[in-house]
């Protein structure tokens, strides 16, 4: 085992991580930029002296670390799958299956990407369809993510669950639009791997959708990158526009972001979009912005 190596990677590691980004005060009297040691520990569940004799590679402990323990160090220093990878590589211990629960914030780089789109309606979402962070314009178009948690925090899982998930589409678009969904999570259930969350999550929707059972039983595949759609909205009425995904490099992730085709009201309905997101006064007399939400057909991924 290479101690040296391994307690200087932990070392560079905890340099690098914000305690902002993990929820920590940031104070005013650090003397470090990123966590102290015993912030490390208390994240990742074992003694100060344990951790700092890891992080300089003392050899007072002759025990390895446990598969377990530098399971806990990758998510107390918020390790990307790489960096992972290399701490069991310089533990000498097997590097396990990918971890496939999704990340519960959205991607730095999606997030930035994000923050440019201030003239589109764009969000991020999981693989599953769980909205991670999102726009004015894409809470003006959609309707704000109705903040759900569990397998129901999915669009997908609501669209075969809950009828009022898919009052956002016209009725004749459903089953196109089922089509999509079912085809792109067998490419998400096949990139994952024996992962509990996808597992459960299909198993469910077998077993209380027929059309989702029927569908599945296809096998058809399909990572979903682009899409024309016709949204239903309250003021604008229908509207109908291209929808593109930038995915994360493990799949995980995307960014969605609207765009109006060369044909057709799309580029006047979002202009007058924005005004309805501003609250700006040239909102037609009379037009109220109804939060789809709140009926459950909010959030369409």
């Amino acid at each position: 085992m290479n101690l040296p190596e391994l307690g200087a990677f932990l070392r560079t590691r905890r340099d690098r991580v914000r305690p902002a980004e993990l929820g920590l005060p940031q104070g005013t009297r650090r003397r470090v930029p990123g966590l102290r040691r015993e912030e490390v520990a208390h994240l990742a569940g074992m003694s100060v002296d344990y951790y700092t004799e890891l992080e300089r590679g003392s050899t007072k402990s002759n025990a390895r670390p446990s598969a377990q323990t530098l399971a806990a160090l990758a998510r107390a220093l918020d390790l990307t799958g790489d960096e992972r990878d290399h701490l069991f590589h310089l533990a000498e211990q097997p590097v396990p299956r990918p971890a496939h629960r999704a990340p519960a914030h959205a991607r730095p780089a999606l997030l930035g990407l994000l923050d440019r789109l201030s003239d589109t309606p764009a969000r991020v979402i999981t693989d599953l369809h769980v909205t991670l962070a999102e726009n004015d314009l894409a809470k003006a178009l959609l309707g704000a993510s109705p903040g759900h948690h569990g397998p129901t925090a999915g669009f997908v899982y609501r669209w075969f669950t809950d009828p009022r998930a898919r009052g956002i589409h016209p009725p004749e678009d459903h089953p196109r639009h089922s089509r999509v969904f079912v085809s792109d999570l067998q490419a998400v259930a096949a990139r994952r791997g024996r992962d509990t969350e996808v597992t459960r999550t299909v198993a469910v929707l077998r077993r209380r959708s027929p059309e989702f059972a029927a569908l599945w039983d296809d096998h058809d595949v399909a990572v979903r990158r682009a899409d024309r759609k016709r949204i239903v909205h309250p003021v604008l009425g229908l509207v109908e526009l291209d929808c593109h995904a930038l995915l994360s490099e493990d799949g995980r992730q995307r960014l969605l972001w609207f765009t109006a085709p060369p044909e057709g009201p799309g580029a006047g309905q979002l202009a007058l979009l924005s005004a309805l997101a501003a609250g700006r006064p040239d909102v037609p007399e009379g037009a109220a912005l109804r939060d789809p939400a709140e009926d459950g057909a909010g959030a369409s991924g």
